[in-house]
């Protein structure tokens, strides 16, 4: 497969249409992730129970906690290795000829995850436009109960890495304008500025950035903006110096801007997958607050 041959997104009629053929893997991938109470505050939690509840029949749910994640990794929902990748897709069912789709109960921030694990490994997989809340609001049913649909048995099958991936020295090199390319930060506008509690160790962005809020890029329906807005707010980033280089908490909601970006038809991105749980928990990187993302980021570092 390559990274290129569908387009990352589909409608509720499309899924509901691919339904009735064979061979497409359906995955509620959620997450849930409370607004932290205070600085620090890290609480994510399985989205099993609401997939119990109600789900897109023929689905199964996937725990990002443990699964396309490294389990072996300091940090949360870190990329998973080669290996584990492998056997991860074996074991949901996922063949070489599978047509995966990906969904959330969310706002397709989980979702958008998973779809950048795999396409960073050449595998196709669609994002369903506003998740399982535009599924229902489109009039299609729902299943509840705990007897997913069986996983195929599959062979365990090789992958690739197309490098959609920055670390900490990357982003660092870019902020310190060592090295070219627009960082970008997928948090809200008060997130950037560090006027809101963050989950992480402190607040604020990395000095250097640009805010392009993931929630932006959806309407008042939760879904993805047509193409053309998206790459109205990308332009306003001044965003001239490839790669763009995302970030946000932890690098999910970065790969939501991820995935409006590419659909825009930007293709020189990354996903900084560690992000601000692992920037901001070493002290000697530095973090700016304030809303303006200045030349040298002239406002308060931390």
């Amino acid at each position: 497969m390559t990274q290129t041959s569908v387009t990352p997104l589909i409608g509720s009629e499309a899924l509901a249409q691919l339904l009735t053929g064979s061979d497409v893997v359906v995955l509620d991938v959620t997450v849930h992730f409370p607004p932290a109470r205070f600085d620090g505050d890290y609480r994510p939690e399985s989205g099993y129970a609401g997939w119990v509840d109600a789900h897109i029949p023929g689905s199964r749910h996937v725990d990002l906690m443990t699964t396309f994640s490294d389990r072996d990794a300091s940090l949360h929902f870190t990329k998973p290795t080669a290996e584990q990748l492998s056997l991860d897709l074996a074991a949901a069912g996922i063949g070489v000829g599978s047509t995966i789709v990906l969904y959330d109960q969310g706002s397709m921030t989980w979702a958008s995850r998973l779809w950048w694990v795999l396409r960073n490994a050449g595998i196709d997989a669609r994002v369903l436009d506003g998740g399982l809340a535009a599924w229902t609001w489109h009039g299609f049913p729902v299943e509840s109960g705990d007897e997913g649909a069986p996983a195929h048995s599959v062979a365990p099958w090789g992958v690739v890495d197309l490098d959609l991936w920055a670390d900490r020295d990357d982003v660092a090199a870019v902020s310190a304008g060592t090295s070219s390319g627009t960082l970008v930060c997928a948090l809200s506008p008060e997130q950037f500025a560090g006027t809101e509690k963050t989950r992480y160790s402190r607040r604020g962005h990395i000095p250097g950035s640009r805010n392009l809020s993931a929630k932006s890029l959806l309407d008042d329906n939760g879904l993805m903006l047509p193409a053309t807005d998206v790459s109205v707010r990308a332009r306003e980033l001044s965003a001239s110096a490839a790669p763009i280089i995302i970030y946000c908490g932890g690098g999910v909601s970065a790969c939501l801007s991820a995935l409006g970006l590419v659909i825009s038809g930007y293709d020189a991105i990354k996903v900084y997958d560690g992000s601000l749980e692992e920037w901001t928990a070493d002290p000697t990187l530095p973090m700016v607050t304030g809303i303006e993302p200045a030349e040298g980021d002239r406002c308060r570092e931390s």
